[in-house]
This record gives C-alpha cells, structure tokens and sequence, in this order.
C-alpha cells in the first residue's frame, strides 16, 4: 500500500508546495496581475505570461500556470512576473505581441489554443524566448510543455470505475481542443473500462466514445457545466470527471442536489484546494505539474539557461499522475489501490498502452 501512495501522491506532494504560495498571499489571483520576489530595486528580469479564456483564477489550468509564475518570482528575486487575460480568440496574438513590445524577456502561453499565435509570434521575433502549455515547441525559440494527460485519466478513471454503484460513470470535456482535452477524456474511458475487465464488471462510460461526445462549449460557464453533468447522471452516471477548467465546477452543484450519492473527479490540479467545502464530493484529480514546469522553465532562464524543445510530462517523470484520496480513502479498496500501483507501472513498462484517438 505504500507504494501507492508513493508513487501516486508524488506529483501532489510537489504541487502542494507551490500552493503554499498562493494559499498564503491573502487574496485572488485576478486581484494583481503582477508580482516581484524582491524589493523592486535594481533592473528585474521580465517573465510574462499570456493566458487563455479560461480565465486566472479558473481554479485549474490557467490559475497553475499562474502558480508557477509566483513561485518563480519568489525563488528568485530578480524576477518579476505579469499575466494578461485574453477575452477570446481574437486577443492570442496581440496579446503576445504587446509582451514583445513592453520588453519580456520570456513569455509564456498558457494553452493549446495559443500554439498557431505563439509560433507567428515567435517566428516574427527570433531573439525573443517563447514556452506554451499544452503544445510542442513549433519554432527553435519556443518551449513546449505537454503533458501525457491520458495516463493520467486512465488512473482516474479505474478510481471512477472502482467507486461506481451503477456500473455508470461520466466525462465531459469544456472546449474541443483536441488532446489536452479529449486526452484525459480518453484515458478516463479506457482506465474505467480496464477496471471492469479486471474485476468481471460491466463499466459503462457515458460522455465520450473515443471520437465524439459531450462539451459544455466553455472553459468558464459554470451553468453549462451543470447542465452538461446533469444529463450524464440522468443517465445513470455516478462519478463524473469534467475537463473544463472552472467550467467543471458546476458539476459539484449537481453532485450537492443528489445528496453526496454523485462524485467529482477533478482536473489539473488538486481540486480540494480550491474547492474545500466540496472535497467530500472529490475521491481524486488527475493532475499535471504545470507549476513546477513553469517555475522551472522561468528560473532556468533567468539564470541563462534557457529551456528548448519540448517537455513531455508522463507517469514515468511524475509530470502527471492523480491526487490522494481526501475522504474516499476508506472507501477504496486494498484491492484498488494496489491494484492502481500495477496500473501506473504497466502503463509505464508499456504493458498497458492508451490510444489517444484526436
């Protein structure tokens, strides 16, 4: 058993740390959209960070990013970090640009959304240094930081499975955006169903078959994300695993109306941080160390080293994995937790392979 906890809980254990940071500021993320690890004084080294619609203080994708780059500026003192918020598509490639402009040294794209404007961008100002999350590196002076989410659904998804009393369980995704979405979507059907196979159960996977499925059509409105987590659950589904960003928090007004009997898997970050008084509706999240990736990316240039390529976050390098199990902890199984350390390393030793079908 403790081997599931080691290796399981290892990239929680490292995300938590970053969350200090911001648990102790005192305030919302979208109160500043700047911070400085150091007095002010001297000339500071000019981190900045382009968001997607999601919005910072999404409680998830974006608001991780955001993380990192606080946790960059206090590591170091000379750095000092900014975000802009874009409103829609429209605002991705000025919104780099004006980073170019007011003289960044780094900037960062947070999303897949921005890959096409951060490669123009990019390729229009080769002495200028670019990173993206969620997107491979398209051009010699741009990081991408991807991320293997489907491993990470397939954990969540065999936790689903193992919880469920319908045999039901749901997915949802916010935006159609390809992998970074229907990744998780995929590795959350194929983990669900590998439970059952293993256990002589019949696991149902509502929401999503591998090409097709339910989207709220938005990364923020929490009132579809409702309704889109409502039809799953009329369906019979019992655990519900959105991939939204703060889109997903209307599935937990959904799972307070059934009394507790529906679950919430949540995404990209530990979701009982920010969502404390519905961690009784979270078993777990499927996460990614955005932050750390971020904070190090930052860091590594400030110091003139910077990051080229692209970074690739798998089970194997603790870049992605799920949460510890809050209060679900008595109600998974022995069997399921050890039954998870196979899991991981098979998938790992690629014993257990994962298709990613977009």
């Amino acid at each position: 058993m403790e081997g599931v906890l080691r290796h399981l809980t290892k990239i929680a254990a490292v995300i938590g740390a970053t969350t200090l940071l911001v648990a102790g500021c005192g305030q919302k993320p979208s109160d500043n959209n700047s911070a400085s690890g150091g007095d002010g004084g001297g000339a500071k080294y000019k981190a900045c960070m382009v968001l997607d619609v999601g919005g910072v203080d999404d409680k998830s994708f974006n608001q991780s990013a955001w993380q990192g780059m606080q946790e960059a500026a206090k590591a170091n003192s000379d750095i000092d970090v900014s975000y802009v918020q874009s409103q829609g598509d429209a605002d991705y490639e000025p919104n780099l640009n004006n980073s170019v402009s007011k003289g960044c040294d780094v900037t960062i794209a947070v999303g897949g959304l921005l890959a096409t404007a951060t490669d123009k961008v990019a390729k229009a100002n080769p002495d200028k240094n670019f990173a993206i999350i969620d997107a491979p590196s398209g051009a010699g002076n741009v990081y991408g930081i991807t991320f293997h989410n489907e491993q990470g659904g397939f954990l969540a998804g065999y936790v689903a499975a193992s919880l469920s009393k319908t045999g039901k369980v749901g997915t949802w995704g916010g935006i159609d955006v390809g992998p970074p979405v229907t990744g998780y979507m995929d590795g959350f059907k194929q983990g669900a169903e590998y439970w059952g196979q293993q256990n002589g159960k019949k696991i149902t996977v509502l929401g999503w078959d591998g090409k097709k499925g339910s989207f709220a059509n938005s990364f923020t409105d929490t009132g579809a994300g409702k309704s889109t987590s409502e039809a799953l659950v009329q369906q019979g589904a019992d655990v519900i695993f959105p991939v939204a960003g703060g889109a997903g928090a209307g599935a937990f007004d959904v799972a307070q109306a059934q009394g507790g009997k529906v679950s919430v898997i949540w995404v990209d970050f530990p979701g009982c941080t920010y969502y404390p008084d519905d961690c009784k509706y979270i078993p777990t999240s499927a996460l990614k160390a955005i932050p750390q990736n971020v904070k190090d990316y930052v860091t590594k240039a400030a110091d003139g080293n910077i990051p080229t390529g692209t970074y690739e976050g798998t089970l194997e390098n603790d870049g992605v994995g799920i949460d510890g199990f809050n209060d679900f902890d008595s109600k998974i199984s022995a069997k399921t937790k050890s039954g998870l350390d196979q899991v991981r390393q098979d998938i790992i030793d690629g014993k257990i392979k994962i298709t990613v079908n977009q």
